[in-house]
């Protein structure tokens, strides 16, 4: 990754706390809870993922193939599911995985 994009990754985390500081919506929840007796302390984690844009006749190519190497998920599915820390059937040893019919584990 450049430095520019590392630039502007910073410029967006910097735009989000901005909209969030000035939020006349937040700031009004804020002082209701307030108002009700406690302090309010709100820390927000945002994650930025970036994805390189392909040629689109090669993203086109990779979409495909991403369904028949995967199944019904892309690979991007898969990360995403992994962040969550959920394991799908392809993903899983095959020890663990359901025999077909009976939702018992193989023995292989």
């Amino acid at each position: 990754m450049n430095q520019q994009v590392k630039e502007l990754i910073q410029k967006l985390g910097e735009a989000i706390h901005e909209s969030v500081s000035e939020s006349d919506q937040i700031s009004g929840v804020v002082r209701e809870i307030r108002e009700q007796g406690f302090d309010v302390l709100l820390m927000l984690e945002a994650t930025i993922g970036l994805n390189e844009v392909a040629e689109e006749s090669e993203e086109v190519e990779s979409d495909s193939g991403d369904q028949a190497a995967e199944g019904p998920f892309t690979h991007n599915d898969l990360n995403f599911l992994r962040s969550l820390r959920i394991t799908t059937e392809e993903q899983a040893p095959p020890d663990e995985r359901p025999a077909l019919g009976d939702g018992t584990p193989s023995a292989d």
